[in-house]
């Protein structure tokens, strides 16, 4: 394609302006159209922006606007039929985790996008950065030899008030708790940088929040190759941080931040007697930090050109896989869930619903 990628986004609450940015910030892309539940939202989002039409609907925004791409920043539940009404359009589609509320309506729009060959990228951009891509290259060559242990954190705090939004802290609407939509991020990463995941026994918990879905989960997950991690999200702590810790048989990385690292968040230190190879490990002298703008643009590019999702917006499912068996597992008491278990759950796939244990005083 030559001309711009003509964008829409449905839904204009806070994460949409990230997404507008990445399209201001792009050449190759630009806001054509915008719709909201809620017009008023709609209007002020799209004000002092010439060419930006609002919609009162998403049926009437596909007809009239016919974008290129459809960004689908509303509220999990409404996901998978606003993204399958994009896809069936002719569009392609970049929603915000997580991607759907259950295994089933993810693979439904997977099938959509398949069935008209159009695009169908998860926002996970703590995959970005030049940080996490040079770590990766790392561990996939063998540099740092192979991945033993690793801990996966999500020290998050969310008071009284950020639960009590209608369709937050409810397995109806959310889908689930801080396991899938604020530990997911760091899990993504997690999984981007090990692979594919093997088994996972978790249990969750409801500690302090009055929500019907949990507010911290515990997990132990086995990778394909043997790493064995230790996994916390939680939404009541009040020194935030989010961290992953990798120890190789030659070095211990880490990247320790909130919502978004750049190089100096991550350290990587060898072990005793690899100190002499520490050099050749260093982060590249140019620096990009992860963000939306470095993953809408390598998304962006690659629909222009017709090539395969970026490394950095492939594989929609993986993550949302190792949630889903966190919740399979805690419904079954800690049992271990397996990628076959998951494959063919009785209850798992269509929702995440699972008991929570309440340890409130």
């Amino acid at each position: 394609m030559t001309e711009p990628l003509r964008c829409a986004i449905v839904g204009t609450g806070a994460i949409a302006h990230a997404h507008r940015h990445a399209i201001d910030v792009d050449p190759g892309a630009t806001l054509v159209a915008v719709t909201d539940l809620s017009r008023p939202s709609a209007e002020a989002f799209a004000a002092g922006r010439e060419g930006v039409v609002v919609y009162d609907d998403l049926d009437t925004l596909l007809q009239d606007a016919a974008p290129d791409v459809v960004h689908v920043c509303t509220p999990p539940v409404a996901h998978a039929a606003q993204a399958i009404a994009a896809l069936s359009s002719g569009a392609h589609v970049i929603v915000e985790k997580p991607p759907a509320p259950s295994l089933d309506e993810l693979d439904a729009m997977r099938a959509a996008a398949a069935a008209v060959d159009r695009r169908l990228a998860v926002v996970f951009q703590q995959r970005t950065g030049t940080a996490a891509a040079h770590v990766k290259g790392l561990l996939d060559s063998g540099a740092l030899g192979r991945p033993l242990v690793a801990l996966c954190q999500t020290l998050w705090f969310r008071d009284a008030d950020y639960f009590a939004v209608p369709w937050r802290g409810k397995w109806e609407t959310e889908g689930g708790g801080p396991t899938l939509g604020h530990g997911i991020h760091q899990l993504d990463l997690l999984a981007f940088l090990l692979g594919d995941w093997a088994e996972v026994e978790a249990r969750l918990w409801r500690l302090d929040r009055e929500t019907a879905t949990e507010d911290v989960s515990t997990a132990t997950i086995r990778f394909a190759q043997g790493t064995v991690a230790q996994m916390i999200t939680s939404a009541v702590s009040p020194r935030e941080i989010s961290t992953i810790r990798i120890d190789t048989q030659r070095a211990t990385i880490t990247v320790d931040h909130l919502y978004g690292h750049g190089h100096d968040n991550w350290r990587i230190t060898a072990a005793p007697g690899f100190e002499d190879e520490a050099a050749a490990w260093a982060l590249p002298a140019v620096e990009e930090p992860s963000g939306h703008d470095p993953l809408m643009r390598d998304v962006f590019a690659a629909l222009r050109t017709g090539a395969p999702l970026p490394p950095t917006a492939d594989a929609p499912a993986r993550s949302f896989e190792l949630v889903a068996a966190v919740y399979a597992s805690a419904a079954a008491d800690g049992r271990p869930v397996t990628p076959d278990d998951l494959a063919t759950h009785p209850t798992h796939r269509r929702g995440f619903a699972s008991p929570v244990r309440d340890l409130r005083g």
